[in-house]
């Protein structure tokens, strides 16, 4: 599907890395170009043309953006990463917490989702409180969520979907126990939003964060608050920038010249027919998944019910540095490590792991060739 669009396909690659970072699409890396070699390139509130156009990109950008994570243009803040952004909203947060708190993470998480909240709780005397994932499947239901939640807890920060096993919890039951609970729900949506968007903006999170080049475009982050609840927060700015609104959040001029990109690639995602996506997505994790597990030296890690068309697996004998390696040079990408979920591996008694990721750019025979190329290992 749509593999025409992304022009990094063409080189004869297997690119089933995307859980690191996918290709870019065609009209996303055009318009960065055609920005930078145009007549635009100006910076905000300047009277020319030129910096019109700039603002006039700007509040284009917060719209698609915001509508694409089901948020407002006047609550979305862009950054360099979700690991920076996931750290503001937490400083931010920090002064209505107090002793005795409670911040609620999980272990299927990226450390950019659990770190913050650790930091926050040593300066705020809050505590954090780690929802464990079912020991079998890796499976998160909402029981795992609200068995940990109490009178304390203050805010749920939490994967979308996990960026090794792909684990989607309920997001929509999830909101509504964290609601009733009274607690804020951030949701940290970087490997949900590739593979469909729409649970994501109909869960009703507090606050969503993704990251562009994870879903076809340049490297720009975005953080999509509740508006009342940005209202009651005072991140750190320097004195001349605005008191409230998103700008009040972005420290520094944005990379102006990578917007345009943001734009094209949120329109792109936005208008993806996620029907056909996922089900073609579903074929391929059933290729990976049956095609793996007929492996005997091979090891999946997990086994949600519901889950992204993403598969991390280890091979006996081999480290997953060496399997990576191997794949390479058969001009197969994946990765290997622990992806940053060092809760998670310390849960499983692991190291480390290979970590294969379709896309729905991705095609048949990419799965076989991962298949072939593990079988021959």
């Amino acid at each position: 599907m749509n593999r025409d669009r992304f022009p990094g396909l063409h080189d004869g690659w297997a690119r089933l890395d995307g859980p690191a970072g996918s290709q870019v699409l065609d009209t996303s890396a055009t318009a960065v170009l055609a920005y930078l070699s145009g007549h635009d390139v100006a910076n905000l509130q300047g009277p020319s043309a030129a910096s019109r156009a700039t603002e006039d990109l700007l509040a284009d950008c917060r719209t698609v953006v915001a509508e694409l994570l089901g948020g407002q243009p006047d609550g979305l803040i862009l950054g360099p990463s979700t690991t920076v952004l996931i750290a503001r909203f937490a400083s931010a947060l920090g002064e209505h917490l107090s002793p005795g708190d409670e911040i609620v993470c999980t272990e299927l998480d990226h450390d950019a989702n659990i770190s913050p909240w650790l930091d926050l709780a040593r300066k705020t005397g809050a505590t954090v409180k780690l929802a464990r994932a079912d020991p079998r499947t890796l499976d998160l239901p909402v029981a795992a969520i609200s068995e940990v939640l109490t009178p304390r807890t203050r805010v749920v920060a939490m994967t979308a979907a996990s960026n090794v096993t792909g684990t989607q919890p309920d997001l929509a039951a999830i909101a509504d126990a964290v609601h009733a609970n009274g607690a804020v729900l951030l949701l940290d949506a970087v490997h949900a939003v590739p593979h469909g968007p729409a649970e994501v903006a109909g869960c009703h999170a507090d606050a969503v964060v993704c990251s562009a080049y994870k879903w076809f475009g340049p490297h720009v982050s975005a953080l999509c608050v509740r508006p009342g609840l940005l209202d009651t927060l005072r991140p750190t700015r320097i004195r001349p920038a605005p008191a409230h609104g998103p700008e009040a959040w972005e420290r520094g001029a944005l990379p102006f010249e990578l917007l345009p990109g943001l734009a094209a690639a949120a329109r792109y995602v936005r208008d993806v027919d996620w029907a056909a996506a996922e089900r073609h997505e579903g074929e391929l994790l059933a290729v990976l998944l049956a095609g793996l597990q007929d492996l005997p030296r091979v090891n999946l890690i997990g086994s949600p019910s519901r889950r992204t068309s993403t598969v991390a697996f280890t091979v006996d004998g081999l480290s997953s540095a060496h399997v990576a390696h191997a794949l390479a040079d058969r001009e197969i990408a994946v990765g290997h490590g622990s992806f940053y979920a060092i809760e998670l591996f310390a849960r499983l008694g692991l190291d480390s792991g290979v970590r294969a990721g379709a896309l729905h750019y991705t095609d048949h025979d990419d799965a076989e060739r991962l298949l072939d190329a593990v079988r021959h290992l």
